[in-house]
């Protein structure tokens, strides 16, 4: 369906300024999975380019390696840095993406600052701007730094922290007058990736799903997505009008499957409170948290707030559509599906 993959491509690539400065004033566990990198990065500079005078060019192998990362953040990253690029060359040009899958020694990774040898991912952004001076390459990872007139100073920033959240690190090389080019090098785990949207890997479903989240547009797209795969769904905005519901159709003898909950909802009662109004009503709520960033908990401990799984905005088609399936159909332990940082 044309509106939901276009839908879905928006939230999954759109970023605020709100978000980028929570990523690095709070950091925050990774939720870690195998990603498909090569998909990715071609979808989220794709989406970043789009209508812009950068050209982009990719040389991403398909034997690339699975990185082991959180997709909401990692994409981040890689939209920030073909931001990046792209700002650096104000009258249009080409930005190179290539990756390789590489070994890195106790040696290499000493040189590198990491922490583990092993698999990583190395990821090049090459562009044909400006350039760094030799005296601000050592400041362009600080925050609020920016050699831009309205820029927030938080890209690189944050693209910085995220990555290094992740035990990898960014490197950058440039000469002033022929462009930058900056090596991202990621853990990975030496698997192929199968396609994080392949329309085998959706589950479909049936019964009822409680969601309740502040903004509207995030609650059309999940209405959207799981209508689609066969859910009844019934969206609220905030965790009060989610009891009510949630209570009503208990005792209507009608009850939700699952209920979907936000975690943060500003001025209004969030998620944690709200699930722990259900389980009065029901000790056995099946209840997923949702959240794009918060300094409440870290969705990696969710289980210790009594949700059964936990997933993260923008909400991915296959990952959402598998984990209902898990918790509604309880054919395993949902917990099984929780990623460690």
């Amino acid at each position: 369906d044309e509106f939901l993959s276009e839908a879905e491509q928006a939230s999954l690539r759109a970023k605020s300024l709100t978000q980028q400065l929570l990523t690095f004033a709070k950091g925050g566990s990774p939720l870690k999975k195998p990603l498909n990198i090569r998909s990715l990065v071609m979808e989220t500079a794709t989406f970043a380019l789009r209508g812009s005078s950068t050209r982009c060019d990719f040389d991403l192998p398909e034997h690339l390696w699975a990185a082991q990362g959180d997709e909401g953040q990692i994409s981040q990253v890689i939209h920030n840095l073909v931001l990046n690029a792209h700002q650096a060359m104000p009258d249009g040009g080409d930005l190179t993406i290539r990756s390789t899958n590489i070994e890195l020694s106790v040696e290499a990774i000493t040189r590198l600052a990491l922490a583990t040898p092993g698999p990583y991912l190395k990821i090049e952004f090459i562009d044909q701007g400006v350039g760094i001076p030799t005296a601000i390459l050592p400041k362009i990872f600080d925050p609020y730094f920016s050699t831009k007139p309205h820029g927030s100073g938080l890209g690189l920033s944050t693209a910085y922290s995220v990555v290094k959240n992740h035990h990898g690190t960014i490197i950058v090389s440039s000469d002033q007058g022929e462009g930058a080019t900056f090596t991202l090098y990621l853990p990975a785990q030496i698997q192929h990736a199968t396609r994080l949207d392949d329309p085998a890997t959706l589950a479909r479903g049936a019964g009822k799903i409680l969601v309740m989240d502040d903004e509207p547009s995030i609650r059309a797209l999940v209405h959207q997505m799981l209508g689609f795969l066969g859910y009844e769904v019934h969206c609220v905005s905030d965790g009060q009008e989610a009891i009510r519901l949630y209570e009503e159709a208990m005792n209507a003898n009608q009850p939700f499957s699952a209920v979907i909950l936000d975690l943060t909802v500003p001025g209004r009662m969030g998620g944690k409170e709200t699930l722990s109004r259900m389980k009065k009503l029901n000790p056995h709520v099946r209840a997923i948290v949702a959240s794009g960033y918060s300094n409440e908990m870290n969705l990696s401990q969710y289980s210790a707030y009594g949700f059964l799984g936990a997933v993260s905005k923008p909400f991915h088609f296959s990952e959402l559509s598998q984990l209902l399936s898990q918790i509604t159909q309880g054919t395993e332990s949902p917990l099984s599906l929780r990623s460690t940082a």
